[in-house]
């Protein structure tokens, strides 16, 4: 391991605050005319309220013994349809989920969303390789790592060292060709949760089912980005 790659082997915990996401992907060349936001609950009201069109959603979640169980069961389905230009970048960085998240949102949203500056090139340069190249690429992104940097600072919250032990992690789900998938960097590969009729409705279903796993759990916060309404 390169002293570069050392360095860069743990980053700050990402908040899971729309206006920090939004800086973010901002600053790496997403269109303001896409922006994160809160999703307040996933009731049908609540998700009424949600700015449409939504492309992605980010899911921030405690890890427990219960959802780790799930996560592994969910990841050796049989009969996945993973298409080969859906984007999934493995998590090699400590604390990186909030990064990972970010991209897989929006390089897997391309089709809808508009892209500029370092992030189009980011997703240029990755779009043909494997998650494992992927993930080299990031170790080696001096500007990722400075954006990401600032973001870390950037919440309303009190960062955590990098040296921290954080239990809460982000997973994105993004549709492509018609099926809903939850992207999350510790997997090997994408999950295919099956057809999507609304992302944000479908995705909610899912949630639903990792807030059951952990009744007594209080800290999972939902993030949509869709179209900004001014």
């Amino acid at each position: 391991m390169t002293e570069q790659t050392k360095r860069k082997s743990k980053w700050l915990p990402l908040e899971s605050n729309p206006d920090v996401l939004n800086e973010y992907a901002h600053k790496l060349g997403l269109s303001p005319s896409w922006a994160y936001t809160d999703v307040f609950g996933l009731d049908s009201e609540l998700l009424a309220m949600v700015p449409q069109p939504v492309v992605s959603v980010l899911l921030l979640y405690p890890i427990t013994a219960n959802n780790e169980a799930y996560r592994k069961e969910q990841a050796q389905k049989e009969e996945q349809i993973i298409p080969s230009d859906l984007i999934f970048y493995k998590q090699t960085i400590s604390n990186a989920c909030g990064t990972i998240g970010l991209l897989h949102s929006l390089a897997n949203s391309l089709d809808t969303i508009q892209v500029d500056g370092p992030l189009k090139s980011l997703i240029e340069k990755t779009k043909d390789a494997s998650p494992e190249e992927r993930a080299r690429v990031l170790e080696e992104d001096n500007a990722l790592a400075e954006a990401h940097q600032s973001a870390g600072e950037a919440g309303q919250t009190r960062a955590p060292r990098p040296d921290e032990d954080v239990k809460l992690h982000f997973i994105c789900f993004s549709q492509k060709n018609g099926r809903l998938y939850q992207l999350d960097g510790r997997n090997s590969s994408p999950i295919d949760q099956g057809p999507v009729t609304n992302l944000l409705e479908d995705s909610a279903k899912i949630i639903k089912k990792y807030m059951e796993l952990d009744p007594t759990e209080t800290q999972f916060s939902v993030i949509a980005l869709s179209g900004r309404q001014d």
